[in-house]
């Protein structure tokens, strides 16, 4: 049976991983920070710090995985730029204790690692969707650390290790932190039907065009990946996870607008506005449609929908 480690496990995406994996009858091994709760779906349980390179080493020496998730990250742009050490410490020392433990303790573990689309950067203003082999050029501390992080995974995967580097565009739904912006959106729509907030909805930059999907559909591409550790061909090692369809944000707001009965005005708030340099972001997805033929399934407006629901019921919860 497969024993797929999952690093990350309490964060927004390895809870939904590790559920999907686990209802796909996996052994699942989640890995969360010391102090952080067991999380719902998993086999097994380790509570280790991923900057402690004996701990880590300890943990997969322990559990003998089959297969690794890696998604423990400081995945939040801002703190990146406020904590750069922390930033490089866990998203680049965390991921080397993690090789190398693999190496010695479960060499024959096929590893896929979640970097992130931010790592193209300025690369994004030639305005196309950009593939594996664009230029790489980092705007912020997350990313860099992030690209950081995939050269010393294409360094084991040059000498051997099997495994590939996936970079996901920007992925949303159910569970999303409300720093993030169509969690915001949605949020303040349920507080404001709720009269817990005055109908104004505070919004940032609405101009911007992202590449949105479903956090289920990032899920699946991640779980089709590892099956490439049952192939004997030869297959690339960095994939983008996209749709290559941009959407902008104002699209966005608009959907969740038109899902609500209550009149709501748009605020343009000052604290929120963070003019991008990039207009539009969006990936080729060319590698892994030929690789596995993976492409997102769920439509935008679903998402929106679900999301929009979540927060009605967190928001009468909390009443």
């Amino acid at each position: 049976m497969q024993r797929i480690l999952v690093t990350g496990a309490n964060g927004f995406v390895g809870q939904i991983l590790c559920k999907t994996l686990q209802d796909a009858g996996r052994h699942v091994i989640a890995l969360v920070g010391s102090h952080s709760p067991a999380p719902q779906h998993a086999n097994q349980s380790l509570h280790c710090d991923i900057r402690d390179a004996k701990a880590v080493e300890r943990a997969i020496a322990d559990v003998a995985p089959t297969h690794v998730v890696h998604l423990a990250a400081i995945t939040h742009v801002p703190t990146s730029f406020k904590e750069p050490l922390l930033t490089w410490q866990t998203n680049v020392m965390g991921s080397v204790n993690l090789l190398q433990a693999v190496q010695h303790q479960a060499p024959n573990a096929f590893v896929l690692f979640v970097s992130s689309s931010e790592v193209y950067g300025t690369s994004f203003k030639q305005g196309i969707p950009l593939a594996e082999n664009t230029l790489c050029q980092p705007m912020n501390p997350y990313a860099a650390s992030k690209l950081a992080a995939e050269a010393a995974f294409n360094e084991h995967f040059r000498q051997g290790m099997p495994g590939v580097i996936v970079r996901p565009f920007n992925h949303i739904g159910v569970g999303q932190s409300a720093e993030f912006v169509t969690a915001s959106f949605a949020r303040q729509i349920a507080l404001i039907e709720a009269g817990k907030q005055a109908p104004e909805l505070k919004v940032g930059n609405l101009d911007a065009s992202r590449d949105f999907l479903d956090v289920q559909d990032v899920c699946s591409a991640y779980i089709q990946l590892l099956k490439l550790s049952e192939s004997n061909a030869s297959y690339p090692h960095c994939y983008n996870i996209c749709s290559g369809q941009p959407r902008k944000i104002q699209e966005v707001l608009d959907i969740l607008l038109t899902m609500s009965p209550q009149t709501i005005t748009v605020v343009r708030d000052p604290e929120r506005m963070r003019p991008s340099d990039i207009p539009t972001a969006t990936g080729d997805t060319q590698a892994i449609r030929n690789t596995i033929g993976w492409q997102p399934q769920i439509e935008l407006r679903h998402t929106l929908e679900n999301l929009l629901e979540h927060w009605r019921t967190q928001v009468a919860i909390a009443e």
